[in-house]
């Protein structure tokens, strides 16, 4: 594209800032690209694929923490939370922020479960979404354009937004959650949630190990499966998902949950894949060797939890279903939302009297 800029009133030097642009003659000058624009293509996540045809997940960019005397100290009302309600990684946040009663200290957007192109958007004509109210932007990158110029990275969800700085502080679950389980406790609802640990000093070696076989074999493992370009990659993430799913089912036969007798965040962080199963995985992703209601242990430990309100309460189907099987244009090219299966997460669970307290 040419343009005279002398007409448009612009300097070359002013187009640079959101344009790649080349001088052709004095004042006739050619846009090559657009910098930072919603016209740019979203990276897709099935997009990160190996030589070998295997999906590898890249790591997240923001990873500054919340803490006092740091540049992000812990305020009640300062801090922002962007998720979808369709994202496993975002769901471990809202159940978080449930179980330490910060309800009224962090406030949350949700985007739309459909992302095409142009990636996580804003659409308050979706059910619980809302427009952004930060920049009142449309997609979720323009966000990370508006705080971090030229950012080349995934756009993901979830993002802890401080409304002060206006920074992105964190954009990595993990690390998420560990700071609704600590950083703010001075601001939780009751005494009781803030005297609740979900990563225990006497436990931090148990859930470490967990979550070392758990991420990639079964929360990484399932979109390893239904990501997979060659067969290759699909037969080695699927017999390692399954075989550790029955390591699960045995560790859940000998005890409650999954360090012991105590709720931690290592059942937090698998809950939200098993979640996602047997309505979506098992059939969206090829996982289909097995469903979680196949196992009973796996089974009954999935009724307890999404039983209790900071699980059930935060998990939306709808959106869940949709986002899968709309988004993922690759795997299903025509968007057809699939009518099953029933399951009823409200039958009741073996676990408190198998494992009484």
């Amino acid at each position: 594209m040419f343009i005279n800029a002398a007409r448009l009133g612009l300097s070359f030097s002013k187009l640079q800032s959101f344009c790649q642009v080349k001088l052709i003659l004095p004042g006739l000058l050619k846009i090559q690209s657009v910098k930072n624009m919603s016209t740019e293509k979203h990276i897709d996540v099935s997009s990160s694929i190996n030589v070998k045809g295997a999906f590898v997940r890249k790591e997240s960019e923001f990873r500054n923490e919340i803490k006092e005397g740091g540049e992000f100290p812990p305020e009640s009302g300062r801090y922002h939370l962007y998720v979808s309600l369709a994202c496993p990684w975002a769901h471990r946040t809202l159940i978080s922020r449930k179980l330490k009663g910060l309800e009224n200290v962090i406030s949350y957007t949700v985007v739309d479960f459909l992302m095409l192109e142009n990636g996580w958007r804003f659409n308050e004509n979706v059910e619980q979404c809302e427009k952004d109210p930060m920049f009142d932007a449309k997609y979720m990158k323009d966000i990370y354009h508006q705080v971090s110029p030229g950012y080349t990275g995934r756009i993901t969800v979830p993002v802890l937004f401080d409304k002060k700085t206006k920074k992105i502080v964190n954009n990595e679950s993990s690390e998420i959650i560990r700071m609704f389980n600590k950083s703010f406790n001075n601001y939780c609802a009751t005494d009781g949630q803030r005297e609740l640990d979900f990563y225990p000093e006497n436990l931090r070696s148990q859930i470490e190990e967990v979550n070392g076989w758990v991420y990639p074999n079964i929360n990484n493992g399932v979109y390893r499966c239904g990501f997979a370009r060659s067969q290759e990659a699909y037969d080695l993430a699927v017999h390692g998902l399954f075989k550790h799913l029955d390591k699960l089912e045995d560790l859940l036969s000998k005890q409650r949950y999954l360090t012991g007798c105590r709720l931690t965040e290592a059942d937090i962080r698998l809950y939200t894949t098993l979640i996602r199963f047997d309505p979506v995985y098992h059939g969206h992703f090829k996982c289909n060797k097995k469903r979680i209601v196949d196992y009973p242990n796996i089974w009954n430990y999935l009724k307890e939890l999404y039983q209790k309100p900071e699980f059930g309460e935060t998990t939306n189907m709808n959106h869940i279903t949709k986002h899968y099987q709309m988004s993922h244009t690759s795997i299903n090219p025509f968007a057809i939302v699939y009518i099953g299966p029933d399951i009823n997460f409200n039958d009741p669970h073996d676990r408190a009297t198998k494992f009484p307290v």
